[in-house]
């Protein structure tokens, strides 16, 4: 016994580092996910509890020392344990699969969202708020194009409104992942994902990046803040009051790798500047430029009127595998 609890204790001690904020989260898509997690778990429980118990029964029923156990070699088949073996762990998989199907749909990132909460609806006058999200070596930098503001290394949104995160990367692929409001989705270099999400309570949120991407990568952590409404417009108010203006010249030297950078307010940006982030046309004489490359003739109209619509040079993103 007090082996055991020598075992015990390093076991302990290890799993004390452990967070639990995925089985707790506060936003609604991430508590949806972390229900999702449980149901799947307790229906593989199903199967996997009976299969511990009875494999450890007949271990113990049909060992050696045992004289009232039958002894049939010539045993080869059973019609009722077969329909047993078999129609259980199919019901299983049928059951898995209709919720994995039903949820794939249902949580998925570019969906907006229907609720605020469980029995909580959607207000039909509720206005997103979007956010602009860049993952750079190593720091994430989120523009705010409605508020004219951007930070470097701090999120944060008021509770209970919509959040539609446009993300995407400078150079090599990271994943955007704040725990306790949804799951992560990943940013990459000239193309654009999207993530729906609502925070349900206030409070402070641990986000970082969630794919590996190199020598900063441990550092590419941001704190999300989940405020009232009066809270995020007095936020809003000291990026203006603190920051300084984010222009193209400002950004390229951002963009420089850095590691555990500071949080950084910028009280301006530049107009189109996420655009031309997204389409890699900071210099739109560079090759790399997305608009100089030839479009497909059938859609060479379609993109000149949306450029005229939007007053610059763009090219549509496509929806990622």
């Amino acid at each position: 016994m007090k082996a055991f609890r020598g075992l015990l204790v390093p076991l302990f001690v290890l799993l004390s580092g452990c967070s639990t904020v995925l089985m707790a989260p506060s936003g609604d898509l991430a508590q949806q996910q972390r229900n999702l997690i449980i149901d799947s778990t307790l229906l593989m429980l199903i199967i996997i509890v009976p299969v511990i118990v009875l494999t450890l029964l007949f271990a113990w029923h049909y060992r050696a020392s045992n004289k009232q156990a039958t002894y049939d070699p010539d045993w080869d088949h059973s019609t009722m344990l077969e329909l047993l073996i078999w129609s259980a762990p199919l019901l299983i998989i049928i059951a898995l699969g209709a919720l994995t199907w039903v949820s794939t749909h249902k949580l998925d990132p570019y969906r907006s969202l229907d609720r605020l909460a469980a029995g909580r609806p959607m207000p039909a006058d509720a206005k997103p708020l979007t956010v602009d999200v860049v993952a750079l070596d190593w720091k994430w930098l989120f523009i705010y194009p409605e508020q004219g503001i951007a930070t470097v290394n701090e999120l944060a949104a008021p509770v209970d409104r919509p959040i539609r995160f446009k993300i995407t990367a400078t150079t090599v692929m990271n994943s955007f992942f704040i725990p306790a409001l949804a799951g992560q989705i990943y940013a990459m270099p000239g193309m654009e994902t999207t993530l729906h999400a609502v925070i349900g309570q206030p409070g402070e949120y641990q986000g970082f990046s969630a794919n590996y991407s190199g020598d900063g990568f441990s550092g590419m952590h941001f704190v999300f803040h989940g405020m009232s409404d009066d809270g995020f417009a007095q936020w809003v108010q000291k990026a203006k009051g603190e920051g300084a203006a984010l222009s193209r010249e400002t950004y390229v030297k951002l963009a420089k790798p850095s590691q555990n950078d500071p949080v950084r307010y910028y009280a301006s940006v530049e107009p189109g500047l996420y655009r031309a982030i997204l389409t890699r046309c900071l210099d739109p004489d560079s090759p790399s430029c997305m608009t100089r490359m030839k479009a497909p003739a059938g859609n060479a109209e379609a993109m000149r009127e949306r450029q005229a619509a939007e007053g610059t040079q763009t090219m549509p993103m496509a929806h990622p595998d």
